[in-house]
């Protein structure tokens, strides 16, 4: 039987995340994503000192001069912004490369939740199930990536509001991202997901916005993508599996 629910907070879904993806029974699970996390957020972190204080000042300079006054305001949400990006974009590829690896932890996780074994599940039905799980990676994409422009037009081009939008756009898309693993391999469709995140906005709202935060603070990033695993997976048994499983 499922566990009573943890928390009725999403952002405390990131601190039982980092208490699974490191317990005896889950962590031999999350090493090849954390590996893949650590290579290619080594490489965002080079690209994001290097151009960040150059394209912040950029940015800063298209402010009209009446609205001048704001630069305090927009410097630091613009910096967040950037970082957002960077992890946002770097996360994505890290995501693809792994999804196979994602989709066996958040397997896992659950057997551990609720002490049910998935039928055809393991390493096995990983390797069996690459094709889907690469597709499904690629309904991701093509949801994010026309939202995501126009929520970065809006940051360039609205101060304030548009850093704002951008920062709870980067967290629905952590949301989304992250727990899809449990729905997908229930093979729960990615529309019906998606309403099931909407009927739990609040949690999984807070819950992304967290996730893309620390997915922007150099080396915390490095371990976030196995620990995002978790805790939406163990927010989806506590709150979504019983809506979505006959």
């Amino acid at each position: 039987m499922p566990q009573p629910a943890y928390s009725d907070i999403g952002a405390s879904y990131v601190a039982r995340g980092f208490e699974l993806a490191f317990q005896k029974g889950v962590r031999r699970y999350a090493i090849i994503p954390l590996s893949i996390n650590i290579v290619l957020f080594s490489i965002a972190i080079y690209f994001i000192f290097h151009y960040t204080a150059i394209w912040v000042a950029d940015l800063v300079a298209w402010l009209p001069e009446w609205l001048r006054w704001l630069e305090v305001v927009v410097w630091p949400l613009i910096i967040i912004g950037v970082l957002l990006l960077f992890a946002l974009t770097f996360t994505s590829v890290a995501n693809i490369i792994a999804s196979p690896f994602n989709s066996l932890l958040a397997e896992k996780v659950e057997e551990r939740l609720t002490g049910i074994r998935a039928p055809g599940g393991g390493v096995a039905g990983m390797i069996k199930d690459i094709p889907r799980t690469l597709g499904r990676e690629m309904q991701k994409l093509v949801y994010f990536i026309p939202r995501t422009l126009g929520f970065l037009l809006l940051l360039l081009f609205l101060p304030v509001i548009g850093q704002i939008l951008w920062l709870l756009w980067g967290g629905w898309m952590m949301t989304i991202q992250y727990a899809d693993y449990a729905f997908d391999n229930h093979k729960i469709p990615f529309r019906t997901m998606r309403s099931s995140l909407h009927t739990h906005q609040g949690k999984s709202l807070t819950f992304g916005v967290v996730v893309a935060f620390l997915a922007s603070i150099p080396v915390v990033n490095l371990i976030m993508i196995p620990v995002a695993v978790c805790g939406s997976t163990a927010m989806w048994v506590d709150h979504m599996r019983g809506q979505n499983l006959p």
